[in-house]
């Protein structure tokens, strides 16, 4: 991968709030911003929400788009003058010239869920005629609707690999660049609350009873949260020296082990942790900081700390934000690059909230709460079902 590959602007919207201050303060405060939620069988779980969607309102010419999902990009991308800066782009590179690349899970299903709820599905059997699939649920929905709220015309595609979509969307843009197809991509993720996904982990058996506790001795499942993010990646000179956050390596794996377990032997995350760092040239002991897909379920936990102690490290402070604001599936790798930028501007080591007591079998070095220190170098692991596994490495150049 070029090294030059550099993130000239970048935002984030989560369960801390829109904007990159709201997350910069939530990620210093170390605090979980997670909230109780009732399923109809009287279980409860934590989830992490995005205020305000309700308030949200589409564009006129793109209303057949309207759905949570797409109001959680909007949101997001008039946050901290992203959609400003795209702007900007298009004019000096040519819409033509900058592609979109998107990562979700389950897009706009909660669209499909209401048409299923309807009077005249619950009357005749029979969806609404109306009903905009196309523009709501379908998995290309977000990046369609990304592309022509931006005004890009460059090609724009839809990375759907469970929990590593929007990581494995920066390999895919990092391709579109390399290969001359793109000038520049628009990388993001997204993925809104639903009754598909807490119902569907409800039933795996993987939902917290009580909040997440990542990498925790007593951790018993995984929080869901939502959230939405991007960023602007192209080459560094093209940005100028205004874009110290670069993408140096992705690492990509897919061991097919389990349609939802992990290998026990964590091959494909070690895969994915091996090529991140071969791809960046860096030495296991060279790395800062290592953000963790930390979920709180056991065998996750347990695989990434293995994959982690096998490619050398154990020793590399690492965390996860997932106890925060939850486990935000396809928009999960967002998300830890995020975060991570934040963490380098701010030097900091983040924590990991809720954590108590890290598990005492486990050997890589669990941060629980915020340390100062300066990150030069970074990993964002995600790591999704059916073995579908990415590591990015992110360095910073200020």
């Amino acid at each position: 991968m070029d090294s030059r590959l550099a993130m000239t602007r970048y935002t984030l919207t989560t369960a801390f709030g829109r904007g990159l201050s709201a997350n910069r303060a939530g990620l210093l405060s170390g605090r979980s911003v997670l909230s109780r939620h009732i399923l109809a069988d009287g279980t409860g779980c934590a989830v992490g929400r995005v205020a305000g969607l309700e308030g949200v309102g589409l564009p006129g010419a793109l209303a057949r788009y309207d759905c949570r999902n797409n109001r959680l990009v909007q949101y997001a991308l008039e946050a901290d003058g992203f959609a400003s800066a795209v702007a900007a782009a298009v004019r000096t590179l040519g819409a033509e010239g900058i592609g979109v690349v998107i990562g979700t899970s389950t897009s706009g299903i909660a669209a499909t869920e209401a048409a299923y709820r309807s009077p005249r599905f619950a009357e005749h059997s029979v969806l609404p005629a109306d009903f905009p699939y196309r523009e709501t649920h379908n998995v290309f929905s977000c990046g369609d609707f990304t592309r022509r709220l931006l005004g890009v015309r460059g090609p724009a595609l839809v990375v759907s690999t469970a929990c590593s979509s929007s990581a494995k969307a920066f390999a895919t843009a990092a391709r579109l660049i390399a290969s001359g197809v793109c000038r520049a991509v628009v990388v993001g993720g997204v993925d809104s609350l639903c009754d598909t996904t807490l119902y569907g982990f409800h039933a795996l058996n993987l939902l917290a009873r009580g909040d997440p506790r990542p990498f925790g001795a007593d951790r018993d499942g995984i929080g869901i949260g939502e959230a939405a993010g991007f960023a602007l990646l192209g080459p560094a000179d093209l940005f100028g020296k205004d874009a110290p956050l670069r993408l140096a390596a992705a690492g990509e794996s897919a061991d097919a082990y389990h349609m939802t377990a992990p290998h026990p032997e964590a091959r494909g995350a070690v895969m994915a942790l091996a090529g991140a760092l071969a791809g960046a040239g860096w030495r296991p002991e060279t790395v800062d900081y290592v953000h963790l897909h930390g979920t709180g379920t056991a065998h996750n936990d347990a695989a990434e700390d293995l994959a982690l102690t096998t490619v050398g490290l154990a020793a590399v402070p690492a965390s996860s934000t997932k106890g925060a604001i939850g486990h935000t599936l396809g928009a999960a790798g967002i998300c830890g690059v995020v975060f991570a930028a934040l963490a380098m501007e701010e030097n900091l080591l983040p924590g990991t909230a809720n954590t108590r007591v890290p598990d005492p079998r486990f050997r890589s070095r669990l941060l629980l709460s915020g340390e100062s220190g300066s990150i030069r170098r970074a990993l964002v692991n995600t790591f999704g079902f059916g073995g579908s596994n990415c590591c990015l490495a992110l360095a910073w150049d200020a």
